[in-house]
């Protein structure tokens, strides 16, 4: 035997030979976030009866995420813990780390890719679905995504299919409690125009809904249907911001197994007065069911990141209906003001009502206030706050419960911690001829 390292270089000749003469960048970043978030509760969510005390509590994410990255092959892993301060013990042993990402992305070439595994759906403006960034563990989805990206033009199919767990027999029946849906289909297309300079988005998404019987594992799949379009627009003068509007219908079954008939639509212009001063004026209309007639035709907006949209008190579509589904009017006024580059103010003002007339009931819920500031305090170091008042009508009463007398509010203060702690760039490059070469030579001593 002439040489130690022959076997190993045998070995590794395959690889080498498919790379032969190209040049691999590789990429390896690595992140941390800690986000503790303080709360005070006097009506967040749900409004209050009469003699209920206000709720305090701090809640905190941490996050560990790492990510590969080459010009074929991207992969993404991060772990998170979530919760609230006092809620472990001291000394844990039953830790609750778990896995919110775990993805790996495929890149075929001619913009052609799929990505399968935990991932966030986040597209368009987060309407149908978002990756829900407000809430401390985000929203995420176990999923195969198909794609393709040249130039001006997006297409993404998306596939899922999710079970509580491997079974040998007793059929494909999904209990409740995990992923709200047995599967899904979503075909998604974005064009982006240079000129005018016009975004169009069209999404199309089939969900089944498991309706089955739990106890004998019978499983009896509802589809439900929604498509539609979200449209963005910069005029090519003056001091308008993008002009933003969306449309989306719902058609199919339920899961309980009523016929749908549902639709929403969504509209929103802004105006930059200044430098620092913007105002800006929106519309959404989800339509409600009134219990009347054969249809279902209360729009469900499905996995969005509603909290950017219907108020920061979260009282719509972040919390649950009393026995009812009578949609929702919103109608917003917002003011934004820019002190610096570090420091940023806005005012947002929404009026409530339902979209579906209730008997006995006028359909004018009430009004939200709600005030924020944002503060990049340092590289990587994010100040947020707000201050949020909601005084509702006796039409809240009957909707969302509470009693619309008592004064509601909501105070909070976050620090977003969320620095790159390493990156790491390298390069291969190889011929036949170099890996050869670049075998060490030894010789073994003779026995005799």
């Amino acid at each position: 035997m002439k040489t130690v390292y022959l076997a190993l270089g045998l070995l590794l000749l395959p690889g080498m030979l498919w790379a032969q003469g190209s040049e691999k960048e590789n990429e390896f970043t690595m992140s941390m976030q800690i986000r503790p978030r303080a709360e005070y509760r006097n009506g967040a969510q749900l409004p209050r009866f009469e003699g209920d005390k206000a709720a305090s509590f701090i809640n905190n994410r941490a996050r560990l995420s790492m990510e590969y990255k080459r010009s074929d092959l991207s992969m993404k892993i991060s772990a998170q813990h979530v919760g609230v301060w006092g809620q472990d013990p001291q000394i844990d042993t039953n830790g609750r780390f778990i896995m919110n990402e775990a993805w790996a992305k495929l890149n075929f070439g001619a913009g052609f890719f799929a990505q399968l595994g935990r991932q966030t759906l986040s597209y368009d403006d987060e309407r149908i679905l978002g990756g829900l960034d407000w809430n401390v563990a985000g929203r995420y989805h176990d999923a195969l995504k198909l794609g393709y990206a040249k130039n001006a033009h997006q297409l993404h199919f998306i596939l899922a299919f999710n079970q509580n767990k491997e079974k040998a027999k007793g059929g494909t029946y999904y209990y409740d409690g995990a992923q709200p849906y047995k599967n899904m289909q979503t075909l998604w297309y974005h064009y982006a125009a240079q000129t005018p300079n016009l975004d169009v988005s069209l999404l199309f998404m089939n969900l089944g809904l498991e309706t089955g019987d739990a106890e004998t594992e019978t499983s009896h799949t509802r589809y439900l249907q929604t498509f539609g379009t979200y449209v963005t627009y910069q005029p090519e003068s003056g001091n308008w911001l993008p002009v933003q509007a969306a449309f989306y219908y719902q058609t199919g079954k339920n899961k309980n197994a009523q016929s749908v008939s549902a639709f929403m639509v969504s509209v929103k212009a802004a105006y930059a007065i200044d430098k620092q001063w913007s105002v800006s004026l929106g519309y959404d209309y989800l339509s409600g069911s009134d219990g009347k007639g054969d249809k279902f035709k209360a729009f469900d907006p499905l996995y969005g990141t509603h909290h950017k949209f219907y108020g920061a008190m979260d009282y719509f579509y972040a919390s649950a209906w009393q026995g009812v589904a009578p949609g929702l009017q919103d109608a917003q006024l917002g003011v934004n003001f820019k002190t610096s580059k570090q420091v940023s103010m806005q005012l947002n003002y929404h009026y409530f009502a339902t979209a579906a007339k209730l008997d006995d009931v006028k359909k004018g819920l009430g009004s939200e206030m709600d005030y924020q500031l944002d503060w990049n305090v340092m590289k990587d170091v994010k100040l947020s706050a707000g201050y949020s008042i909601m005084r509702g009508t006796k039409s809240m009463d009957v909707v969302k419960g509470g009693d619309h007398k008592r004064w509601l509010d909501w105070g909070w203060v976050s620090v977003n911690i969320n620095p790159r702690i390493l990156f790491v760039k390298w390069w291969f490059r190889y011929t036949l001829s170099e890996l050869l070469h670049s075998i060490p030579q030894f010789s073994y001593p003779s026995l005799g």
